[in-house]
């Protein structure tokens, strides 16, 4: 591809910028000095992308504490006590809100919960307002938000095509439309990849580059990592093992089908069953409290949405070939023993050469986390311009 001149010195100083935040994501706080030795470049190169990034609130400096060694010296960090950025889960029948700095680590201190509403519009007010909210109260500068998004999402359009469990965002933009009201960057992960990405940053898998992760939370779904890159398909529609048709005349989902497989082995599936059995509607909260409390046994619920999961554990693990499986649900704290007889139950349906090379663990990262995860990923790298070759 041909670069034009006029393109070339915003080019090599985006290149910069991204070294120089490599150095600091990878090694932490550090001094210029540090930093121009590790990323390999000139003083003065440092010198330019570090104002860059001061200016724009990706970078601080601070004092490093004093040692007998005289004068303290300046440290470099990645924004965080000056700048935000905000993760945003869209789910039924909540919707999330948490910020943090650009190193990732979440502000304990900030967490919005609101009903998901009934239209689309009222979402984009209530997001707005919130995070519009968030920024003046605490006065930072907020860089830009991630969002989970559910169901079905177009990463070429950046739209929503299909969710059967937040449908008002069907057919909407909602990044686009996000980052025009709130004039900042915003990037949309289908849920599936944002705990992938949640679980390389903040969870088990900081040092894997292959991995699925089975999100059987509200509904089915699978973010496969392959070679560090996240598999999305020709248009960002893989992944979506939760409408496998199971059962014929099965329950009724929200993609308009019967039996399929998020009816029968999701955390919205487990609760229903219950429901059912107890005649009257409860929310997952409620049934662990009461479980924990020692006032309900929902073993055999456990057992029938298990027999289900397995299917799904098996199907991932003979068609992708994962070094580990990640599953990502609440209902392991319901049992200690779940995820063990989840993985017997697989090791004796699946594909034994494919089995005995896949670790089954439970996922210890959150699609909030995932949420804040993408968006530091998505500025961080487009510290580098379209027009850069592949794989720069």
């Amino acid at each position: 591809m041909n670069v034009s001149h006029s393109t070339q010195p915003k080019l090599l100083s985006q290149l910069n910028e991204r070294a120089v935040l490599r150095v600091l994501q990878t090694n932490g706080p550090s001094s210029r000095a540090e930093v121009t030795r590790l990323a390999g470049v000139t003083r003065p190169t440092v010198s330019k992308a570090v104002s860059s990034l001061l200016k724009s609130g990706f970078l601080e400096e601070f004092d490093a504490p004093e040692n007998n060694r005289g004068r303290p010296a300046k440290l470099l960090r990645l924004g965080g006590a000056t700048s935000q950025v905000v993760g945003l889960v869209i789910d039924s029948p909540v919707c999330r809100i948490v910020t943090a700095g650009l190193d990732g680590s979440l502000r304990s201190d900030v967490y919005r919960e609101f009903k998901t509403p009934e239209t689309y519009d009222e979402l984009i007010a209530i997001i707005t307002d919130q995070i519009e909210t968030l920024s003046s109260a605490r006065d930072l500068r907020t860089l830009g938000v991630g969002v989970s998004m559910p169901g079905l999402y177009d990463y070429k359009e950046g739209c929503s095509i299909l969710s059967p469990n937040v449908p008002l965002t069907n057919g909407h933009c909602l990044g686009r439309d996000l980052s025009q009201r709130l004039n900042m960057e915003v990037t949309v992960l289908q849920e599936s990849d944002a705990l992938c990405l949640a679980e390389r940053h903040f969870g088990l898998a900081s040092r894997m580059t292959d991995f699925a992760m089975l999100d059987a939370s509200t509904g089915i779904g699978l973010g496969i990592l392959n070679d560090g890159r996240l598999l999305k398909g020709s248009c960002g529609l893989a992944g979506e093992l939760g409408h496998l048709p199971m059962v014929r005349d099965g329950i009724q989902c929200g993609c308009g089908r019967t039996g399929c497989l998020e009816t029968l082995a999701s955390d919205t599936a487990f609760t229903r069953r219950v429901s059912q059995k107890q005649s009257r509607d409860l929310t997952f909260t409620q049934i662990a409290e009461r479980v924990a409390a020692g006032k309900l046994c929902v073993a055999e619920e456990l057992e029938q949405v298990l027999e289900h999961l397995v299917f799904a554990l098996v199907t991932t693990i003979n068609l992708f070939n994962p070094q580990t499986l990640f599953v990502h649900s609440r209902m392991f704290d319901l049992d200690d023993r779940l995820l063990e007889r989840l993985i017997r139950q697989t090791e004796s349906r699946a594909l034994q050469p494919s089995f005995r090379q896949c670790r089954i663990q439970r996922a210890r990262g959150s699609k909030r986390e995932g949420a804040v995860a993408g968006i530091i990923e998505y500025l961080t790298h487009s510290r580098v311009s379209p027009l850069a070759p592949v794989g720069v």
